[in-house]
């Protein structure tokens, strides 16, 4: 069974963005040492764009061949004219107002998002699926996440959009796998969930 990560930046605070969802502050962090250790060990979630400008557009997808957004996420990419902003990966984006998809390689995922997860888990093959954002969605599959990867900005928000959003008080419990801290203060976190 192929497992479902939630590979997402947050601020210490544990926020994804403001409460618009914009977390552009966080760039401030994306030095030569934090670029490098994403493009070498995470090059799939480069955005197409990115890769090409950076001369990664052939490295291999290492950990996921399928990426899964919310239409808040989708949209960034739509307001700067990509349709396929993970051209490298198979695309789907959870959103009951998109209608239909603007782009062949993009699937909308308009009914029920749990179900169409666990279609996708139960696929054969030795990538994961990588839950890119955002906070409603997550929190709509806290249940069917196996893996956290949480990149922390030394930022803190105060207030925002919550890396779970609308799931009201739950516990789930997941089990610390490694920590990487960076000279700029970032902290990559990977959890794995206890079943």
């Amino acid at each position: 069974m192929r497992k479902l990560t939630y590979f997402v930046a947050c601020s210490i605070d544990g926020f994804i963005g403001d409460p618009d969802g914009d977390a552009s502050s966080m760039y401030a962090f994306l030095d030569e040492e934090f670029i490098g250790y994403l493009t070498s060990t995470y090059p799939e979630t480069i955005a197409t764009p990115g890769r090409v400008q950076m001369g990664i557009e052939d490295a291999e997808n290492l950990h996921f061949d399928t990426v899964i957004q919310g239409r808040g996420s989708y949209q960034v990419g739509l307001d700067a004219g990509l349709t396929s902003p993970y051209a490298h990966l198979r695309e789907l984006v959870a959103s009951r107002t998109l209608g239909a998809s603007p782009d062949p390689n993009v699937e909308v995922i308009d009914g029920d998002l749990v179900a169409r997860v666990r279609e996708l888990k139960a696929e054969d093959g030795k990538l994961g699926i990588w839950l890119c954002g955002g906070s409603r969605i997550a929190g709509e599959l806290l249940d069917e996440i196996d893996e956290l990867v949480i990149k922390t900005y030394p930022q803190v928000y105060g207030s925002g959009m919550p890396m779970f959003g609308g799931t009201g008080f739950s516990v789930s419990d997941f089990a610390l796998e490694s920590v990487r801290a960076f000279s700029n203060g970032v902290l990559v976190r990977v959890y794995a969930r206890k079943r």
